[in-house]
């Protein structure tokens, strides 16, 4: 297995990031695995811009290969926000809760639905940047459904489906989410330079 680092604590990314990395041979470490405990500011305008200061950072303080992402959900309606301020949509306090009840409060007269999950990952692999984009379309539904997931999974429902990343297995949404689709090419990328 081959150590990479991800510059995340976020325990549900990791998650699902090591799901999907693992059987390419790769073993995901944490920024807690690896005895990094400080955050990270993400200060950057654009998503792009969030995961490459998050795996430059690591990079240059540690010097270690790393791989970071921002992932952002893009309303239409709203001008896709939240985007790059998904996290904290509602606040520094980055409660979900809190983010899917604005969104939800700020859809409410819109009869324009649509909207986006974008990330873009960042590697940081023997001092050169390469970015690694997924994007899935879908629909913000009216409200609140399932249990699984995070974020805003609980409104987001893929085209060609019609039930909430909440509502599917982990195993379902890795097959199909914005976060899939970038680690996928990440996972092929990598599978060439072993």
């Amino acid at each position: 297995m081959h150590p990479l680092i991800f510059a995340s604590n976020n325990q549900h990314k990791i998650e699902e990031v090591s799901a999907i990395l693992k059987p390419f041979g790769f073993n995901v470490i944490s920024l807690a695995d690896a005895g990094i405990h400080e955050n990270i500011p993400e200060t950057a305008e654009t998503i792009e811009g969030n995961a490459s200061l998050k795996a430059n950072y690591i990079f240059n303080h540690y010097h270690f290969d790393c791989f970071a992402d921002d992932t952002g959900l893009e309303v239409e309606a709203l001008n896709n926000a939240p985007g790059v301020y998904s996290a904290r949509y509602a606040g520094e306090q980055k409660n979900s809760e809190d983010n899917i009840n604005k969104l939800l409060a700020e859809l409410e007269s819109k009869a324009n639905r649509n909207a986006r999950f974008k990330t873009v990952i960042a590697l940081i692999l023997n001092g050169k940047e390469y970015l690694f984009e997924g994007i899935i379309n879908g629909r913000i539904a009216t409200e609140k459904k399932g249990e699984k997931g995070f974020g805003y999974d609980p409104i987001f429902i893929p085209n060609g489906y019609e039930k909430t990343f909440a509502e599917m297995t982990s195993a379902e949404k890795n097959n199909i989410s914005h976060r899939a689709i970038a680690v996928q090419k990440l996972a092929d990328f990598l599978k060439l330079k072993k």
